[in-house]
Formats: C-alpha cells, structure tokens, sequence
C-alpha cells in the first residue's frame, strides 16, 4: 500500500492556472459591471424624465421656430420698408397738394381783388366814389397787429377826392360775438382816418386787440368828404400773414344812421 500511494504521487506533475483564463474572465467581468452602472444611470435619468430623444426632438423643434420667426422678422421688416416707401410718397403728394391749394388760394384771392377793383368802377352810380383795393393784416408782437391797406378812386380820377374811413372789427369774445371800432384798438384813441388823394392812398395803422379777443373780420365804412348820411362798406375775413379775401359786409350796423351800400364777393 504504502508503495503505491508512492508510486502515485510520484506520477503527479504540478500544474499553475492559466493566466489567458484569468485575464477574460476578470475583462469580462469589468465589462459586465461597466454596462449594469451605465444601465442603472439610464434608468435614472429615464426615470427622472430626461430622455435623450426628447431632448433631441425639442432641440430640433426650437431650431424650426427660430427659423419660423427669423423669417417673419423680415416679412416685417420688408413691410415697414414698404410702408416708409410709400408714407413718404404720401408726404411728397401731401406737399404738392398743399402747394397747389396754395397757389390757387393766391390767384383766387387776386381774382377776388381785380373782381372788386372793376366792380368799383362800373358803379358810377355810387355816392362814394372810393373803396379799399387790398387788405392785409400783419402780426407785430401778442395781441398787436398792423392793417396795411389801399384807398383808391373807384371811376375816373378827375379830382381829389377826401372824406373819412372808420375801421371796426367783428370777431368772439369769450364765445360771444362782439365789434370793436377803430378807437377801442387804436394806441391814440383815433376814432376815424382821414383821406385825401386823387389816385391812391396807403395806410399802415397799428391795432392792439383785447386780451381773448379772436377777430373773424375787419370792416371798413368809407364816407365822402363831411356827409356822415351815406358810405361805403366793406368787410374782409381776418387773415393774418396774407391778403385778406373781401365777404359780405352786411354785419353790424354803425352808430349813425347811414345808408350803407355793402359790397359783397
């Protein structure tokens, strides 16, 4: 027995683990504990409800928006050029407009001013042979203003002619109608202007207006030589800074009795 047990171990080799073995088997199981952590950290971020695919989806879907108002900004900004292109058409169109009115209110006021001019001279019937040519009311300073006008002979200029003008303005007074004569604007207090002229007279008079005082039009009441029982009249729309367009004088009747022969337009 004891020969064999002998013989047997004398027959056994000593044999080391394959090291090629070892080394798979440890990779592999680095590998497998690699993909159990990647997979519990997907399985966290699922569970927390960040998705890879939705963030990609919502990455593409506000790249698509960003686009979509990229191209409305300039659909807008493509209209507002448009509509500054045409604004300032309008405005160019707007100027000529407002330059032809202008022009047109000119020659409509110097046909208005000849009209009256050649009325005034086939009216040899007339006691009062003079009348006012043009009007115009220039601004001095506030309330402060000057009516520059011509007298002038209505028929043929055979003699010198005199009289008296008297001036009186119609106008609001808060709200309320009210004529003012020469005297209540005059600086000296005149109440009538004196003339005397065989073919024209000028005048600059100054006039100082009432505090609240809007004038709408300013009249003028002719007499020859001392009769105070007949005039001429006339009346011209308060038209600062141009020439005032002749209207109706049939308005407020003087103090004295007069027969006043009124001119209209």
């Amino acid at each position: 027995m004891s020969a064999l047990m002998a013989d047997l171990l004398g027959k056994l080799v000593p044999r080391s683990y394959a090291p090629k073995r070892r080394t798979v088997l440890l990779g592999s199981a680095m590998l497998l504990a690699l993909v159990i952590l990647y997979g519990a950290f997907e399985f966290g971020r699922y569970e927390a409800g960040f998705r890879v695919v939705d963030s990609l989806r919502g990455a593409l879907a506000a790249n698509a928006r960003i686009r979509e108002l990229e191209s409305e900004v300039e659909r807008q900004r493509e209209q507002l050029a448009a509509a500054d292109v045409a604004r300032r058409v309008d405005r160019e169109g707007y100027k000529q407009v407002e330059q032809s009115l202008g022009d047109m209110q000119s020659r409509i006021a110097r046909l208005n001013q000849d009209l009256s001019f050649y009325r005034g001279l086939v009216q040899p019937d007339s006691l009062v042979h003079v009348k006012v040519q043009q009007m115009q009311i220039v601004p001095e300073s506030a309330g402060q203003f000057h009516l520059k006008f011509v007298l002038m002979q209505t028929g043929k200029p055979d003699n010198v002619v005199s009289g008296s003008l008297s001036i009186i303005l119609d106008g609001l007074q808060g709200g309320k109608p009210r004529s003012l004569s020469f005297a209540d604007v005059s600086p000296n207090r005149r109440a009538t202007l004196a003339y005397s002229f065989r073919y024209f007279q000028d005048y600059d008079e100054l006039v100082q207006l009432p505090k609240g005082f809007e004038p709408t039009r300013v009249g003028a009441e002719i007499h020859s030589g001392r009769d105070m029982n007949h005039g001429f009249r006339q009346a011209f729309v308060w038209k600062a800074q141009g020439m005032s367009v002749e209207t109706e004088a049939n308005g407020n009747e003087s103090k004295e009795s007069v027969d006043v022969q009124a001119e209209t337009e």
